[in-house]
């Protein structure tokens, strides 16, 4: 059985509000060493015991491409791994 784990974050010059307002918080609770952060999302995906490692990849990289991510903002990287049970 295979898994894909998924990062999903904006590309570079993309405002990102949240991650404005959470290092504004940091700024505000005296973290001055943090110099930049940028949030996303993660997603995991588990397949069936009939799919392969190439079929995972390939579904992994469809459903990120047509539901996952926004590919005019967003970029994702995703690892595909065997399960462990």
């Amino acid at each position: 059985m295979w898994i894909s784990k998924i990062i999903v974050n904006y590309k570079p010059g993309i405002l990102d509000p949240e991650a404005k307002t959470i290092q504004h918080a940091f700024d505000s609770l005296g973290y001055k060493d943090i110099n930049d952060l940028t949030t996303g999302k993660y997603f995991h995906l588990t397949f069936g015991k009939e799919v392969n490692k190439e079929r995972a990849e390939e579904l992994t990289k469809e459903v990120s491409d047509k539901l996952l991510s926004n590919p005019v903002i967003e970029n994702y990287t995703f690892e595909t791994k065997e399960a462990v049970e």
